[in-house]
């Protein structure tokens, strides 16, 4: 791997070196959100630019069994876009060259970022890059809330980071090997989990910051250690909030994740269930359904607690409140028959 090493570094410096300097997809078709439909119409969006001609209305009801769903995650978006029969690249871990790369070559990338209103506070929302200008240093995207924008490629980046820097490639199945190509390591699942994992690792060791510590526990849960993923998890509730993340930030909130955090990483969840913290998963679930009754992931992960405590009744209602407000949520679906 050491004698590997320079030509590694070579190769990144010579693809990055090789991107034209500036870059804009056209054929894009933007279009306004309605009350939580970012996924939706983000997804839409980059349909729109293979010939897609799918509006929020047509895909939010096969995402949104209704209105208040809050969360629509990523892989619902990937399965949506493998059931229009394109071939779907989602994954954690992205860099700002791997993004420029993937639109230099001429697909349009989906991020989920944090986003901060001055009325809501922050959440989660979804833009869709189209493109790059490395003179200016900035990233072009449409959103769904505001329209077309422009980041600085660190404040992508720091928006980014909230989610562990996860993407999302969609395009027609004829794409498949250029896609492929143009990921390089990231299209390597094993290679590009460690890679996260070190990155998160070195920011935590840099700023102990909440997101730092959530990206670590997340990474080593995806490399099969739920230990360390566990404690990773409680050093980020363990952290000082960040004010600017989080600036409506309800005073009964305990710990250093945003408020809304949860909404969207279920990590925590898991990694406390495996590790037979029943009462934490409990008690973060109920913080999460009381602002959000109609959560249907809260629901899931609450089931799945009271089952190995056996509370089997109470297992069985949440599992089938989470099917009521997601018919065909197929981990739920799964664990109900079990019980």
């Amino acid at each position: 791997m050491r004698a590997l090493l320079p030509l590694l570094i070579c190769g990144v410096l010579g693809a990055a070196s090789a991107l034209p300097a500036q870059v804009s997809i056209g054929n894009v078709t933007h279009e306004y959100q309605r009350l939580n439909n970012c996924g939706p119409v983000t997804v839409g969006m980059a349909l729109s630019r293979w010939g897609g001609t799918l509006n929020q209305y047509d895909i939010a009801p096969r995402l949104k069994a209704t209105r208040d769903d809050v969360n629509v995650s990523p892989g619902e978006l990937a399965a949506f876009a493998r059931g229009q029969g394109m071939t779907v690249h989602l994954a954690r871990g992205g860099t700002p060259l791997m993004l420029r790369r993937l639109l230099a070559a001429g697909f349009p990338v989906i991020v989920e970022t944090w986003f901060v209103t001055p009325d809501s506070g922050g959440m989660g929302h979804y833009r869709l890059l189209t493109g790059y200008d490395d003179a200016r240093g900035k990233f072009s995207a449409l959103d769904s809330y505001l329209g077309r924008l422009e980041f600085t490629y660190a404040e992508l980046d720091e928006l980014w980071r909230s989610f562990g820097r996860t993407y999302l490639v969609v395009a027609p199945a004829a794409q498949e090997a250029r896609l492929t190509k143009t990921l390089g390591y990231h299209a390597d699942a094993r290679m590009a989990r460690r890679a996260v994992l070190r990155v998160a690792l070195t920011e935590a060791g840099k700023r102990n910051d909440a997101v730092a510590w959530l990206n670590v526990g997340q990474a080593k849960l995806n490399l099969g250690d739920s230990r360390g993923a566990a404690r990773a998890f409680d050093a980020a509730f363990a952290a000082s909030p960040d004010p600017k993340l989080d600036p409506s930030r309800p005073a009964r909130t305990v710990g250093g994740l945003p408020w809304r955090a949860l909404w969207y990483s279920f990590g925590p969840l898991e990694a406390y269930a495996r590790n037979a913290r029943y009462g934490d998963v409990l008690r973060l679930t109920g913080g999460v359904l009381r602002d959000v009754p109609a959560h249907e992931e809260m629901h899931y992960w609450r089931g799945r607690a009271l089952a190995a405590l056996g509370r089997v009744a109470e297992a069985k209602a949440a599992y089938r409140e989470a099917l009521r407000l997601r018919p065909g949520f197929a981990l739920a679906q799964t664990e109900l028959a079990r019980l």
